[in-house]
Protein backbone atom coordinates (compact mmCIF):
# COMPACT_ATOMS: atom_id res chain seq x y z
CA UNK A 1 0.00 0.00 0.00
CA UNK A 2 1.22 3.51 -0.46
CA UNK A 3 -0.09 6.60 1.08
CA UNK A 4 -1.25 10.17 -0.21
CA UNK A 5 -3.07 13.15 0.98
CA UNK A 6 -6.58 13.60 -0.57
CA UNK A 7 -7.40 17.12 -1.06
CA UNK A 8 -11.59 16.12 -0.26
CA UNK A 9 -12.93 13.14 1.12
CA UNK A 10 -16.63 13.64 0.25
CA UNK A 11 -18.42 13.66 -2.67
CA UNK A 12 -22.06 15.24 -3.15
CA UNK A 13 -25.25 13.13 -4.55
CA UNK A 14 -28.72 13.57 -3.83
CA UNK A 15 -28.48 15.60 -0.55
CA UNK A 16 -26.11 12.99 1.35
CA UNK A 17 -22.30 12.39 0.87
CA UNK A 18 -20.23 9.62 -0.20
CA UNK A 19 -16.35 8.67 0.52
CA UNK A 20 -13.74 6.33 -0.21
CA UNK A 21 -11.02 6.20 2.29
CA UNK A 22 -9.15 3.42 0.39
CA UNK A 23 -8.46 2.96 -3.36
CA UNK A 24 -7.62 -0.27 -4.94
CA UNK A 25 -8.69 -3.83 -2.85
CA UNK A 26 -6.92 -6.93 -1.53
CA UNK A 27 -10.17 -9.26 -1.88
CA UNK A 28 -9.73 -10.74 -4.97
CA UNK A 29 -13.31 -10.93 -6.09
CA UNK A 30 -12.49 -12.46 -10.15
CA UNK A 31 -15.29 -10.07 -11.35
CA UNK A 32 -14.63 -6.81 -9.43
CA UNK A 33 -16.13 -3.73 -11.63
CA UNK A 34 -13.60 -1.56 -9.85
CA UNK A 35 -10.38 -2.84 -12.01
CA UNK A 36 -11.76 -1.43 -15.19
CA UNK A 37 -10.06 0.80 -17.13
CA UNK A 38 -12.36 3.83 -16.93
CA UNK A 39 -11.46 4.20 -13.47
CA UNK A 40 -7.77 5.49 -14.28
CA UNK A 41 -5.59 3.10 -11.84
CA UNK A 42 -2.01 4.73 -12.28
CA UNK A 43 -0.99 1.95 -9.57
CA UNK A 44 -1.04 -1.97 -9.21
CA UNK A 45 -4.59 -2.74 -8.09
CA UNK A 46 -4.11 -4.59 -5.07
CA UNK A 47 -1.38 -1.55 -4.19
CA UNK A 48 -3.84 0.27 -1.81
CA UNK A 49 -3.80 4.26 -2.05
CA UNK A 50 -4.41 5.41 1.35
CA UNK A 51 -6.16 8.33 2.18
CA UNK A 52 -4.30 9.12 5.40
CA UNK A 53 -5.91 12.37 5.92
CA UNK A 54 -9.13 11.16 5.54
CA UNK A 55 -10.17 11.69 9.25
CA UNK A 56 -9.04 15.16 9.15
CA UNK A 57 -11.01 15.72 6.06
CA UNK A 58 -14.03 14.25 7.31
CA UNK A 59 -14.27 16.18 10.84
CA UNK A 60 -13.44 19.79 8.72
CA UNK A 61 -16.51 18.60 6.45
CA UNK A 62 -19.08 17.58 8.43
CA UNK A 63 -18.37 20.60 10.78
CA UNK A 64 -19.30 22.95 7.98
CA UNK A 65 -22.37 21.26 6.69
CA UNK A 66 -25.15 23.12 8.30
CA UNK A 67 -27.73 19.82 7.80
CA UNK A 68 -27.31 16.52 8.73
CA UNK A 69 -27.24 13.82 5.87
CA UNK A 70 -26.33 10.04 5.35
CA UNK A 71 -22.55 9.54 4.35
CA UNK A 72 -22.10 6.56 2.62
CA UNK A 73 -19.11 4.56 1.68
CA UNK A 74 -18.25 0.97 0.27
CA UNK A 75 -19.59 1.77 -3.41
CA UNK A 76 -15.73 1.84 -5.21
CA UNK A 77 -13.49 0.21 -2.28
CA UNK A 78 -14.01 -1.62 0.97
CA UNK A 79 -13.83 0.35 3.99
CA UNK A 80 -13.27 -3.49 5.32
CA UNK A 81 -9.76 -4.73 3.65
CA UNK A 82 -7.02 -6.09 5.05
CA UNK A 83 -5.23 -2.95 5.74
CA UNK A 84 -8.14 -1.25 8.14
CA UNK A 85 -6.82 -4.23 10.72
CA UNK A 86 -3.25 -1.83 11.08
CA UNK A 87 -4.53 1.44 10.07
CA UNK A 88 -8.21 1.87 11.43
CA UNK A 89 -9.14 4.68 9.21
CA UNK A 90 -12.85 3.59 8.66
CA UNK A 91 -13.10 3.48 12.66
CA UNK A 92 -11.51 7.08 12.77
CA UNK A 93 -13.92 7.72 10.00
CA UNK A 94 -17.17 6.43 11.96
CA UNK A 95 -16.00 8.04 15.09
CA UNK A 96 -16.25 11.60 13.86
CA UNK A 97 -20.10 10.58 11.95
CA UNK A 98 -21.01 9.18 15.41
CA UNK A 99 -19.43 12.50 17.31
CA UNK A 100 -21.11 14.78 14.28
CA UNK A 101 -24.60 12.46 14.83
CA UNK A 102 -24.77 12.21 10.75
CA UNK A 103 -26.52 8.76 9.84
CA UNK A 104 -24.36 6.20 7.95
CA UNK A 105 -24.87 3.44 5.26
CA UNK A 106 -21.82 1.34 4.63
CA UNK A 107 -21.18 -1.41 2.51
CA UNK A 108 -18.43 -4.64 2.78
CA UNK A 109 -18.04 -7.64 2.08
CA UNK A 110 -16.02 -8.56 5.80
CA UNK A 111 -16.17 -9.68 8.62
CA UNK A 112 -14.00 -6.70 9.85
CA UNK A 113 -17.01 -4.79 10.23
CA UNK A 114 -17.93 -6.57 13.60
CA UNK A 115 -14.97 -4.58 15.10
CA UNK A 116 -16.75 -1.50 14.87
CA UNK A 117 -20.59 -2.82 15.64
CA UNK A 118 -20.00 -0.41 18.87
CA UNK A 119 -19.57 2.57 16.63
CA UNK A 120 -22.63 1.34 13.81
CA UNK A 121 -25.00 0.57 16.83
CA UNK A 122 -24.27 4.32 18.54
CA UNK A 123 -24.79 5.97 15.01
CA UNK A 124 -27.71 4.14 14.66
CA UNK A 125 -29.50 5.37 18.00
CA UNK A 126 -28.04 9.06 17.10
CA UNK A 127 -29.14 9.08 13.56
CA UNK A 128 -29.05 6.43 11.02
CA UNK A 129 -26.88 3.44 10.36
CA UNK A 130 -27.56 0.86 7.57
CA UNK A 131 -24.98 -2.09 6.90
CA UNK A 132 -25.09 -3.30 3.21
CA UNK A 133 -23.16 -6.87 2.62
CA UNK A 134 -22.61 -8.36 -0.92
CA UNK A 135 -23.57 -12.38 -1.38
CA UNK A 136 -22.77 -13.72 -4.95
CA UNK A 137 -23.25 -17.42 -3.56
CA UNK A 138 -23.77 -19.96 -0.77
CA UNK A 139 -21.73 -22.38 -1.87
CA UNK A 140 -18.52 -22.56 0.15
CA UNK A 141 -15.87 -23.87 -1.97
CA UNK A 142 -17.05 -21.28 -5.01
CA UNK A 143 -16.82 -18.12 -2.62
CA UNK A 144 -13.26 -19.53 -2.14
CA UNK A 145 -12.80 -19.16 -5.73
CA UNK A 146 -14.69 -16.11 -6.73
CA UNK A 147 -13.69 -14.31 -3.63
CA UNK A 148 -10.87 -15.45 -2.59
CA UNK A 149 -9.02 -12.96 0.04
CA UNK A 150 -12.91 -12.49 1.86
CA UNK A 151 -14.87 -14.35 4.51
CA UNK A 152 -17.22 -16.49 2.77
CA UNK A 153 -21.83 -15.69 2.71
CA UNK A 154 -22.49 -18.38 5.88
CA UNK A 155 -20.21 -15.95 7.54
CA UNK A 156 -21.47 -12.82 5.96
CA UNK A 157 -24.99 -13.80 6.73
CA UNK A 158 -23.53 -14.38 9.92
CA UNK A 159 -23.14 -10.98 10.31
CA UNK A 160 -26.50 -9.44 9.15
CA UNK A 161 -27.55 -11.29 12.21
CA UNK A 162 -25.55 -9.82 14.93
CA UNK A 163 -26.33 -6.58 13.36
CA UNK A 164 -30.22 -7.29 12.98
CA UNK A 165 -29.80 -8.33 16.78
CA UNK A 166 -28.37 -4.75 17.78
CA UNK A 167 -31.54 -3.56 15.70
CA UNK A 168 -29.19 -2.41 12.86
CA UNK A 169 -30.95 -2.46 9.54
CA UNK A 170 -29.38 -4.42 6.55
CA UNK A 171 -29.32 -4.00 3.18
CA UNK A 172 -28.38 -7.22 0.72
CA UNK A 173 -26.06 -6.65 -2.73
CA UNK A 174 -27.14 -9.76 -4.82
CA UNK A 175 -24.70 -9.28 -7.29
CA UNK A 176 -22.88 -10.80 -9.40
CA UNK A 177 -24.63 -13.88 -10.69
CA UNK A 178 -21.69 -15.54 -13.09
CA UNK A 179 -23.47 -17.05 -16.22
CA UNK A 180 -22.79 -20.63 -16.10
CA UNK A 181 -21.63 -20.08 -12.48
CA UNK A 182 -23.14 -19.03 -9.69
CA UNK A 183 -26.71 -18.08 -11.93
CA UNK A 184 -29.17 -21.26 -10.55
CA UNK A 185 -32.32 -21.13 -8.59
CA UNK A 186 -30.65 -23.21 -6.36
CA UNK A 187 -28.00 -20.73 -5.10
CA UNK A 188 -30.43 -17.34 -5.81
CA UNK A 189 -32.96 -19.05 -3.36
CA UNK A 190 -30.58 -20.45 -0.87
CA UNK A 191 -29.54 -16.83 -0.22
CA UNK A 192 -32.30 -14.77 0.05
CA UNK A 193 -34.31 -17.30 2.15
CA UNK A 194 -31.34 -16.41 4.73
CA UNK A 195 -31.83 -13.09 3.93
CA UNK A 196 -35.34 -13.76 4.73
CA UNK A 197 -34.42 -15.60 8.24
CA UNK A 198 -32.15 -12.68 9.44
CA UNK A 199 -34.32 -10.13 8.67
CA UNK A 200 -32.38 -8.35 6.00
CA UNK A 201 -34.65 -5.03 5.09
CA UNK A 202 -34.24 -4.95 1.52
CA UNK A 203 -31.97 -6.88 -1.55
CA UNK A 204 -30.53 -4.94 -4.37
CA UNK A 205 -30.30 -6.37 -7.68
CA UNK A 206 -29.53 -4.78 -10.95
CA UNK A 207 -29.52 -7.53 -12.72
CA UNK A 208 -29.38 -11.36 -13.39
CA UNK A 209 -25.59 -11.50 -14.84
CA UNK A 210 -22.13 -9.53 -14.55
CA UNK A 211 -21.24 -6.61 -16.53
CA UNK A 212 -17.60 -6.81 -17.95
CA UNK A 213 -15.39 -3.89 -19.81
CA UNK A 214 -11.92 -3.41 -20.34
CA UNK A 215 -9.27 -3.68 -17.97
CA UNK A 216 -11.94 -5.80 -15.66
CA UNK A 217 -13.08 -8.47 -18.35
CA UNK A 218 -9.41 -9.39 -19.17
CA UNK A 219 -8.61 -10.29 -14.78
CA UNK A 220 -12.15 -12.26 -15.24
CA UNK A 221 -11.05 -14.21 -18.20
CA UNK A 222 -7.80 -14.91 -16.97
CA UNK A 223 -9.90 -16.34 -13.69
CA UNK A 224 -12.26 -18.25 -15.52
CA UNK A 225 -8.59 -20.13 -17.63
CA UNK A 226 -7.35 -21.05 -13.95
CA UNK A 227 -10.66 -22.49 -12.60
CA UNK A 228 -13.05 -22.91 -14.96
CA UNK A 229 -11.15 -24.49 -18.07
CA UNK A 230 -13.17 -23.64 -21.75
CA UNK A 231 -15.60 -21.49 -20.13
CA UNK A 232 -13.88 -18.03 -21.19
CA UNK A 233 -14.96 -19.81 -24.95
CA UNK A 234 -18.09 -20.43 -24.19
CA UNK A 235 -18.61 -16.74 -23.12
CA UNK A 236 -16.59 -15.36 -26.28
CA UNK A 237 -19.09 -17.01 -28.62
CA UNK A 238 -22.27 -16.44 -26.30
CA UNK A 239 -21.82 -12.51 -25.29
CA UNK A 240 -18.86 -11.32 -27.55
CA UNK A 241 -17.51 -8.15 -26.15
CA UNK A 242 -20.34 -7.36 -24.25
CA UNK A 243 -20.52 -4.43 -21.10
CA UNK A 244 -23.71 -6.80 -20.31
CA UNK A 245 -23.72 -10.12 -19.54
CA UNK A 246 -27.26 -11.70 -18.48
CA UNK A 247 -27.98 -14.98 -17.19
CA UNK A 248 -29.56 -17.42 -19.96
CA UNK A 249 -31.55 -17.72 -17.04
CA UNK A 250 -32.58 -14.36 -16.16
CA UNK A 251 -36.24 -14.49 -16.20
CA UNK A 252 -36.40 -17.91 -14.11
CA UNK A 253 -34.05 -16.28 -11.29
CA UNK A 254 -35.99 -12.84 -11.37
CA UNK A 255 -39.35 -14.49 -10.96
CA UNK A 256 -37.64 -16.40 -7.43
CA UNK A 257 -35.92 -13.29 -6.50
CA UNK A 258 -39.34 -11.22 -6.82
CA UNK A 259 -41.37 -14.14 -5.18
CA UNK A 260 -39.13 -14.98 -2.20
CA UNK A 261 -38.69 -11.03 -1.86
CA UNK A 262 -42.74 -10.27 -1.49
CA UNK A 263 -42.93 -13.35 0.34
CA UNK A 264 -40.45 -12.45 3.07
CA UNK A 265 -41.70 -8.57 2.93
CA UNK A 266 -37.81 -7.68 1.95
CA UNK A 267 -37.48 -4.19 -0.39
CA UNK A 268 -36.75 -5.43 -3.49
CA UNK A 269 -36.81 -2.36 -6.46
CA UNK A 270 -33.28 -0.98 -6.47
CA UNK A 271 -35.18 2.53 -5.75
CA UNK A 272 -36.90 1.45 -3.07
CA UNK A 273 -33.86 0.14 -1.47
CA UNK A 274 -31.91 3.89 -2.26
CA UNK A 275 -34.63 5.69 -1.15
CA UNK A 276 -34.68 3.83 2.49
CA UNK A 277 -30.65 3.88 2.55
CA UNK A 278 -31.09 7.99 1.47
CA UNK A 279 -33.82 8.52 3.92
CA UNK A 280 -32.28 10.54 6.99
CA UNK A 281 -35.01 11.07 10.07
CA UNK A 282 -36.61 14.45 9.87
CA UNK A 283 -35.13 15.31 13.44
CA UNK A 284 -31.72 14.50 12.39
CA UNK A 285 -31.87 16.54 9.13
CA UNK A 286 -31.57 20.06 10.77
CA UNK A 287 -28.84 20.62 13.66
CA UNK A 288 -29.71 21.79 16.91
CA UNK A 289 -29.66 25.31 17.68
CA UNK A 290 -26.99 25.29 19.89
CA UNK A 291 -24.74 23.71 17.63
CA UNK A 292 -24.67 25.96 14.76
Amino acid sequence: MHFVDAKGILTAHNGNAGMNIYRGCTHGCIYCDSRSKCYQFTHPFEDIEVKQNAPQLLEAALKSKRKKCMIGTGAMSDPYMHCEEQLGLTRKCLEIISRYEFGLAIQTKSDRILRDIDLLDEINKKAKCVVEMTLTTYDDELCSIIEPNVCNTKRRIEVLEKMQERGIPTVVWLTPLLPFINDTVENVSAILNECVRVGVKGVICFGMGVTLREGDREYYYEALDKHFPGLKDKYIRTYGNSYDVASPRSKELWAVFNRICKEGGMLHRPDECFEYMNDLPEKYQQMNLFNL
